[in-house]
């Protein structure tokens, strides 16, 4: 477990870095099993708004050593768990987070979009691959309260 942690620490490329919340196995593999895990992510430019994500992790030899190819397989949900504070105007549209999902072909990302229309932070995750990637993707949405205008660059 420690080695397969300083591992996506290594490969990881973006800043921002997910806490783990938990975890629950899928299927039972001698060298460790495979699991569903499920990580905090805070956005870094709007203070108040985490996004959960749950992603498939596998097990076995090439799980244990750190060179299995994950799953598309990715679910979100982002909230508000604190009063929204904006550090800096953001983009129309931003990744905020990628993550490596396989040695150099598969990238986790989280974006950012704003619907200024309805003073709403839109986030969306996917899994995008160097050759066939996959349309698998999940989106959640954060409304803004009236009196916060969300500042756009």
């Amino acid at each position: 477990m420690k080695l397969r942690l300083l591992i996506a620490l290594l490969l990881c490329s973006s800043a921002v870095l997910a806490e783990e919340i938990g975890h629950v196995n899928t299927e039972w593999k001698l060298l460790g099993s495979h699991q569903l895990v499920v990580e905090v992510y805070d956005d870094p430019k709007v203070q108040g708004v985490s996004c959960y994500v749950s992603k498939p992790q596998r097990g076995g030899l090439t799980g244990a050593i750190g060179v299995a190819e994950e799953l598309s397989d990715v679910s979100i949900a982002c909230r508000q768990v604190a009063p929204i504070k904006f550090t800096e105007a953001v983009p129309k549209q931003e990744t905020v987070f990628t993550e490596r999902r396989s040695l150099i072909f598969k990238t986790l990302h989280i974006v950012r979009m704003v619907d200024p229309a309805r003073n709403t932070l839109v986030y969306l995750t996917y899994t995008d691959k160097l050759i066939n990637g996959s349309p698998k993707n999940s989106v959640t949405a954060v409304p803004i309260e009236s009196g916060i205008k969300i500042p756009v660059k």
